[in-house]
């Protein structure tokens, strides 16, 4: 069945029918609707998946798109720098210029060296006019074309049998492949030079291979090898393969690499401890990329049950990695600070999603539009998860608070001046096991029954938004009979690939994790800033980047509905699934996780949700609303910042 030529549909935000209520709310509310297109069936259903509570975000397409559909600036970005196009302006711009400084004069000092070695050899003189032109051309290509001509007189037909190929394929050829593919890979690791990258590749994969009298550089039109306009352009951050961000692809060495240096370096002979674990914390970047690609394109073909359980158990496989490894190496150690990490790491996590990723959406968003509408009551909903789950989440803490036991290790004061007042070190409530009669009677029931109450709470909550009340997230797929779509859709990762890359993505994301908490001591021990401060930031946010970038991009494209649904996905999700995840993990393989949290944590996350509860009521939003959420988020970051070490820290 082929699918229609253009999806689109409709976000309807009113509750109920306008038939059957025709007050002034639904009115209001029905006028704030978000128009869907989609190219196909596949990417309909895609869209559909981000409206629906549970579902991750994704941004990018799952299919591919017909480059005659695309607009010119994204057709250049995909060509083949084979033709003379109109240009207008100037060639000499900074881009150029910086790609004489980066590449253009080391490129053509080595041409001009093999042109030399080529003229001393006498047979390979052809191939030494040849160099010695493309010399030139290199050092500046820009305006340039490397053109195929028809020689007359000279028979080609042997040229695979001619003396000089062989001097040029053992002398010449192999020193400029190792040239040009060094300039191919520094070209293509800084993404906005790819436009160079493509011009080494095209020459060393045709031009160098072929009869050297057939290789003119001229300005006029014959059939183009090589033309290039443009060495920067900065739209290449736009750029994919097989569907696939650039920047994923790049960062795909750095995983390897770390893996590969973290196991077998295991004393830190050439590579620091810390060095290790910035690499492994960076690592998790793209894995988290590849893990979400996987999870939008088996979601994208597949029907809601096969969505929903792919997004309840991959979606939260990043940070399930990171605070089980982190636990398990706690547990090891002996040492207790790893427990009270994973909880900066889990309190931040919530912090950055229902502050600063709506906070910096609202910003980029409402530069670019002045102000945003969004679905109120969805939000609401969304709001109202984030309460059920903070209040569960801490409802433990706030037990130990009221009936646990307030104590210091030792008071003194000076015997001289009786009239100042004692001065008590590390006072604290014992909030721990360390009060057993407390803990085992009352707190680890309490944990317990919490931990089965908020996966059942999500679990209703999937159903009041996708099933009874779906007219909430309500979207109607229509055909609209767009001009020029293609009726063969063709995604880019199968469903049994997208799993493939799952299962390889979560085995690396595990081992990165692992790697990261093995070399986070040096970090916590020697930091000069709070252990508080390193959970709830670098842990905690730094495997959520491809989210944020999600997030930005729809505030972008004037869709903020999106933007707030990720992070309050994300919240929802650490507060129902992986919270509770880790408690029945503790429950089976005892390794200190204790539901209970500083005050810091729990006032700052309390204060939080009653903030973003009030910033989303009206339904709107501009840049002062995400402000007042980013400053906020700063002002608690401040707060960790200068915080003391947690205790067995």
């Amino acid at each position: 069945q082929n699918p229609p030529n253009c999806y689109s549909g409709f976000l309807l935000s009113s509750g109920h029918s306008l038939h059957s209520r025709c007050t002034d709310d639904v009115w209001q509310e029905a006028s704030i609707r978000t128009t869907v297109r989609a190219e196909n069936e596949f990417e309909a259903h895609k869209l559909a998946n981000n409206y629906k509570f549970g579902f991750r975000k994704w941004k990018s397409h799952v299919t591919e798109r017909p480059i005659e559909d695309r607009s010119d600036v994204v057709k250049e970005l995909y060509s083949e720098l084979n033709y003379i196009k109109h240009h207008s302006g100037s060639l000499i711009t900074a881009g150029n210029v910086i790609y004489v400084l980066l590449f253009g004069w080391w490129i053509s000092i080595f041409y001009f060296l093999v042109s030399l070695l080529m003229f001393c050899t006498i047979a390979g003189i052809p191939y030494g006019k040849l160099c010695l032109q493309l010399s030139g051309y290199f050092l500046w290509p820009f305006g340039k074309a490397l053109q195929k001509v028809s020689v007359k007189y000279i028979h080609l037909q042997n040229f695979p049998q001619r003396h000089s190929t062989y001097v040029w394929l053992v002398l010449g050829y192999p020193l400029l492949a190792v040239v040009h593919f060094l300039a191919i890979f520094l070209s293509w690791m800084m993404v906005f030079t790819i436009p160079v990258s493509k011009m080494n590749f095209r020459t060393l994969r045709i031009i160098l291979l072929m009869p050297p009298e057939e290789v003119k550089v001229w300005t006029v039109k014959k059939v183009i090898l090589l033309c290039c306009y443009r060495a920067f352009n900065w739209y290449y951050y736009k750029y994919t393969v097989d569907g696939i961000n650039v920047f994923a692809v790049n960062l795909l060495p750095l995983v390897i690499f770390t893996l590969v240096i973290g196991y077998v370096d295991r004393d830190n002979y050439y590579v620091s401890s810390e060095a290790k674990f910035a690499m492994a914390l960076s690592s998790i970047i793209p894995l988290s990329y590849y893990i979400g690609m996987g999870i939008a394109s088996i979601s994208a073909q597949s029907n809601f049950a096969v969505g929903a359980v792919v997004n309840a158990t991959f979606g939260s496989i990043t940070e399930m990695a990171f605070y089980i490894t982190a636990l398990l190496q706690g547990h090891r150690a002996g040492n207790k600070c790893y427990a009270e990490i994973v909880k900066s790491a889990l309190t931040g996590t919530l912090l950055g999603c229902i502050l600063f990723i709506p906070g910096i959406c609202m910003i980029i968003g409402g530069c670019k539009h002045s102000e945003q509408r969004f679905n109120s009551r969805s939000a609401g909903v969304s709001s109202a998860l984030l309460f059920i789950s903070v209040g569960g989440v801490f409802a433990p803490t706030l037990f130990s608070k009221a009936y646990g036991n307030f104590i210091c290790e030792g008071c003194n004061n000076s015997l001289s001046n009786t009239t100042k007042p004692f001065i008590c070190n590390n006072c604290h409530y014992d909030l721990s096991e360390n009060n057993r009669p407390l803990f085992l009677s009352h707190i680890e029931p309490l944990v317990y029954t919490i931990s089965v109450l908020l996966p059942a709470a999500y679990l209703i909550g999937l159903i009041f938004t996708l099933k009874t009340h779906s007219h909430i997230y309500d979207l109607h797929i229509s055909d609209a009979h767009c001009h020029g779509a293609d009726h063969g859709a063709v995604v880019h990762w199968s469903r049994a690939r997208a799993l493939v890359v799952l299962i390889l993505a979560t085995v690396l994301m595990a081992a990165c994790a692992d790697l990261s908490t093995e070399h986070i001591k040096p970090i916590i021990s020697n930091s000069s800033v709070s252990q508080y401060f390193i959970g709830v930031t670098i842990l905690a946010m730094v495997p959520e980047l491809p989210e944020i970038v999600n997030g930005i991009q729809f505030a972008l494209q004037n869709n903020i509905s999106l933007s707030l649904e990720v992070g309050s996905c994300i919240a929802v999700q650490v507060c129902m699934l992986q919270i509770p995840l880790l408690i029945f993990f503790n429950a089976f393989y005892d390794v200190g996780f204790v539901l209970i949290f500083s005050d810091l944590h729990l006032w700052a996350s309390i204060f939080s949700v009653i903030l973003v509860n009030y910033i989303f009521m009206d339904g709107k939003s501009d840049y002062f609303q995400g402000t007042a959420l980013v400053v906020v988020y700063l002002i608690l970051l401040a707060l960790y910042f200068f915080a003391p070490a947690p205790l067995g820290c």
